[in-house]
C-alpha cells in the first residue's frame, strides 16, 4: 500500500493538510479512532510508532485483544454468485470457503 506506515503489525495512513501544513494519519484495520501526527516524515513516524505502542498497552489494560487482522470476515455476494461458488465448491469436492481462499490467493499473488 502506497501512503502508509507499518509498525509492529499495524498500519496506519499519511496524509497531508494543507490547511495546518503538517502530516497526519489515523491507525487503519482497528475498531477505535487512534490519531498521530508531525511536521515531518520523522516526526509521523514517531508519533504513529508511539500512537500503536500506547493502544497495545491501553488494549491489554482493558482485556482486549489488539490483533489487526483475526482472519475472518463477512462477504455479501448475491444469491446468484453464491449459488454459483456452491456448485463450483461441491463439484471440486470443496468447501465454499476453500475456494474463496484460492480466489483470495491468486488475487493477492
Amino acid at each position: 500500500m502506497s501512503n502508509t506506515l507499518e509498525y509492529n503489525g499495524f498500519y496506519g495512513s499519511v496524509e497531508y493538510s494543507k490547511e495546518d501544513d503538517c502530516l497526519y494519519g489515523k491507525i487503519l484495520f482497528i475498531d477505535d479512532l487512534i490519531l498521530y501526527e508531525g511536521n515531518s516524515l520523522v516526526e509521523l513516524k514517531k508519533d504513529f510508532q508511539d500512537a500503536v505502542d500506547e493502544y497495545i498497552e491501553d488494549c491489554k489494560k482493558e482485556g482486549k485483544n489488539p490483533k489487526v487482522f483475526k482472519g475472518t470476515f463477512n462477504v455479501r455476494i448475491g444469491s446468484e454468485l453464491h449459488k454459483k461458488v456452491a456448485l463450483i465448491a461441491e463439484s471440486n469436492h470443496k468447501s465454499i470457503n476453500s475456494i474463496v481462499i484460492e480466489a483470495l490467493e491468486k488475487y493477492t499473488a
